[in-house]
């Protein structure tokens, strides 16, 4: 049975797939919900929600026995409410279908001996879970629970397991992070990631949502992290994309563009300024070395 809200009369929820296996629940569930407003969420277990259609716009959850009743943080693609915690949601109107999987409360106790304390970094990090690796599977779950395959119950049942342990790295890697002030692991993964997309270069605001942090936490983590500014970090690893783009024989007006340049000059003088190069020279002298290595 798919999770209750509080003040029901205003979300209505289909559950479209579901399949059972001893340590989750896996739903399909399409929410409809009627007006702009609030509910609360409490479970008895791990309940990762995974969007797989874009969110009501402004929805935001708060810890509301942990934080501040007006610290509303915004929800990523996928999160989670830990077992027992109420977890306020604010959203606008709208339908979203999710990917529900409800974890037993006793697996990360199994690997970690002991039960999760529900710290602020931890609970702040629960609302954004970015790992890749949880996205694919919680995927994987719910084409299984739509269309079961041959020991389907078996494979679901694994599938789970691995989010639990891909979930229990996770937090570990989190409090390893935080005894050194830096940014955790699974942060810097998704800035570098970010980074290396060929599109004008990401503001502060953009990363510092991607991380769920704030620019504060984004700013002195980063510095912390790789001993430099996150700007310097951004605008070297610009200029790193750039030259790549100059060695597979990109035209320097495509680059200038591709990589939110306003204008071909901008992009050659940003370059002759990092690099003490034209575009052009930096091309000529790897296409030299490319030949003076070839046999």
């Amino acid at each position: 049975m798919v999770l209750a809200f509080l003040a029901a009369n205003r979300v209505s929820v289909t559950v479209d797939a579901e399949i059972c296996v001893p340590t989750a629940t896996v739903q399909v569930a399409r929410f409809d919900v009627a007006r702009e407003g609030e509910n609360l969420m409490r479970n008895d277990t791990f309940w990762l929600d995974l969007a797989i259609t874009p969110r009501p716009p402004n929805v935001r959850g708060c810890f509301e026995e942990h934080w501040s009743p007006h610290r509303f943080e915004p929800l990523g693609r996928v999160f989670m409410a830990p077992p027992g915690e109420g977890l306020r949601v604010r959203g606008d109107s709208g339908t979203q279908t999710s990917v529900i999987c409800m974890l037993q409360k006793d697996m990360f106790q199994r690997w970690l001996g002991q039960d999760l304390e529900w710290t602020d970094r931890r609970l702040e990090a629960t609302l954004s879970v970015p790992s890749e690796e949880v996205q694919q599977l919680m995927l994987r779950l719910g084409q299984e629970a739509r269309n079961p395959g041959f020991a389907s119950h078996a494979y679901s049942e694994s599938l789970a397991v691995q989010i639990a342990i891909e979930l229990t790295r996770f937090y570990q890697a989190l409090d390893k992070d935080s005894s050194t002030g830096g940014l955790a692991a699974w942060r810097l993964k998704m800035i570098e990631e970010r980074l290396r997309e060929v599109r004008s270069p990401p503001t502060l605001t953009e990363l510092a949502e991607l991380c769920g942090i704030s620019i504060r936490q984004l700013t002195r983590g980063f510095r912390a992290s790789r001993e430099c500014s996150i700007g310097d970090y951004i605008a070297r690893t610009r200029i790193d994309n750039a030259k790549r783009l100059l060695g597979l024989g990109e035209s320097v007006k495509s680059i200038a563009f591709s990589m939110g340049f306003g204008s071909p000059s901008g992009f050659c003088y940003a370059f002759r300024r990092a690099t003490g190069s034209t575009p052009r020279q930096f091309r000529t002298q790897v296409t030299a070395t490319a030949g003076a290595r070839a046999p």
